[in-house]
C-alpha cells in the first residue's frame, strides 16, 4: 500500500527498534575522532583506559554499593546465561518466566546436566513473574522482558544469589543494585552500542560463589569461566578480543547520560516516551496496551495490541517505506501488535511524531 507521510509529520530519526536500538549520530561521529584506537591491542593502555572509563562510568551511574565490581566479557547476555549456569548456580536455580528471554535462561539452567531441575515460576506473556523464596541457591528473572514490554521489580528474594537480566533495562530504568548479586546486560539497547559484550555488576557474594564453584572442580569451558572474566576485568580487559568500536560507542553514551543528569534524568526521559505511547493507545478504541496492569508496563519498551480492523504488519510496512523502522512485535508472540523501543537515545519528541504518523497511516488505510 502506497501511503506517503508528510515530511512535517515525520520524526527526526525513524529508528524505534527494541534491539539493537538507535545509535546517536553524535556517537558515530565520535568514532572518527578515536580512529587511532581502532585496530590496536586490547591489552595495551589505550583500550584498557577505555574499559576503565566505562567501568567507572557505570559504577557512577548506578551508585554501586561498596564491594561490587563491574565485570565484562564477550558474547552478550545470552553468553552470560551460560556463564551463570557454570559459575553462579551451585545446585538449583529458580526462574521467573514471563517472555521469550526469561524462558531462554530457564532452558539453559534446565539443560545443565550437573544441576538439579530448576524451579519455574511462570505467567503468560504480558504479565510478570518473580520467583518466590524456595529451596534453591540462585534466583533469576529479567527486570524488563524485551519480548513483551513487561517490567518486573528488582528485589531481594530468599537466601540465595539474585541474578537480574537487565539487558533492555540498564541505562533506562533505575534499580537498587544492592538487591542483586549479578545485574547483567548487553550494550545494544539503552547504551546505544553494538552487541557482543556483556557487563555485570557483581556483589561480593557472587564473586565468592564464583570462586567456590571454580575450586570445587566443576568443569567449566574457558569461554564461560566467570572467574577468569573477573580476573581480566580487574585489569580492565576481556579474556578474548573485544570489539573496540562497541566500547567507544558505549563510553560516549555513558558520558552523554552523565551530561543529561545521570540515571534519574535518563529514566525520566524513557518514561516520558513510553507514557506518550500508552496514553495514545488509551485514547483509541482500536489500540490497547498489551501489558494489562499499568504497574507492569515497561518504561522502555511499549507493546500495543491492535484489533482486527487494523493490520499491524501493513502499518509497519508503510512506516518502513517512509523511513520509520523496527516497530514490529517480537516474532514468537505472533500478535497483531506494534512494539516501540523508547530507549535513552530515542528523542521523546520523535515518539510523539511516531504516534502522529501511525494515525496518519491508519486514517488512510480506512479509506
Amino acid at each position: 500500500m502506497q501511503i506517503k507521510i508528510p515530511r512535517s509529520l515525520l520524526p527526526s530519526d525513524g529508528r524505534f527498534g527494541s534491539g539493537p536500538a538507535k545509535v546517536r549520530p553524535e556517537a558515530l561521529a565520535h568514532l572518527m575522532t578515536r580512529s587511532e584506537v581502532m585496530g590496536t591491542s586490547h591489552r595495551q593502555a589505550p583500550v584498557r583506559d577505555l574499559v576503565r572509563e566505562i567501568q567507572e562510568g557505570l559504577a557512577g551511574l548506578y551508585s554501586l554499593p561498596e564491594g561490587y565490581e563491574v565485570a565484562l566479557g564477550n558474547g552478550g547476555s545470552s553468553a552470560f546465561w551460560d556463564l551463570a549456569v557454570f559459575s553462579l548456580v551451585q545446585d538449583r536455580a529458580a526462574h521467573g518466566v514471563f517472555g521469550e528471554f526469561t524462558r531462554k535462561f530457564a532452558t539453559a539452567s534446565a539443560s545443565a546436566p550437573f544441576l538439579s531441575k530448576p524451579r519455574i515460576f511462570e505467567t503468560a506473556p504480558g504479565g510478570v513473574a518473580v520467583p518466590e523464596a524456595c529451596d534453591v541457591d540462585t534466583y533469576c528473572w529479567a527486570q524488563n522482558e524485551t519480548s513483551t514490554g513487561a517490567a518486573a521489580p528488582v528485589i531481594r528474594v530468599g537466601d540465595g544469589l539474585v541474578l537480574v537480566d537487565a539487558t533492555s533495562a540498564a541505562g533506562g530504568i533505575n534499580a537498587d543494585i544492592s538487591a542483586t548479586d549479578a545485574y547483567y546486560f548487553a550494550p545494544q539497547k539503552n547504551f546505544s552500542s553494538d552487541g557482543g559484550l556483556w557487563f555485570a555488576f557483581l556483589s561480593p557474594a557472587a564473586i565468592e560463589r564464583t570462586a567456590a564453584i571454580k575450586n570445587s572442580g566443576r568443569w567449566i569451558p574457558a569461554f564461560l569461566d566467570l572467574s577468569s572474566a573477573i580476573t581480566n576485568s580487574r585489569q580492565h580487559q576481556t579474556v578474548n578480543t573485544p570489539a573496540i568500536a562497541t566500547l567507544l560507542l558505549m563510553a560516549d553514551q555513558i558520558r552523554w547520560m552523565e551530561d543529561l543528569g545521570g540515571m534519574e534524568s535518563v529514566a525520566a526521559r524513557c518514561e516520558t516516551s513510553t507514557s506518550t505511547v500508552y496514553r495514545w493507545a488509551d485514547e483509541r478504541d482500536w489500540a490497547t496496551p498489551f501489558v494489562r496492569l499499568p504497574e507492569d508496563r515497561s518504561p522502555v519498551v511499549a507493546t500495543i495490541d491492535l484489533d482486527e480492523r487494523m493490520d499491524a504488519k501493513l502499518i509497519s510496512s508503510v512506516l518502513r517505506e517512509n523511513g520509520i523502522v523496527d516497530v514490529d512485535p517480537y516474532r514468537a508472540l505472533n500478535r497483531n501488535q506494534l512494539r516501540i523501543g523508547c530507549y535513552a537515545a530515542v528523542d521523546p519528541g520523535d515518539v510523539e511524531a511516531l504516534m502522529a504518523c501511525i494515525d496518519h497511516v491508519v486514517e488512510r488505510m480506512a479509506h
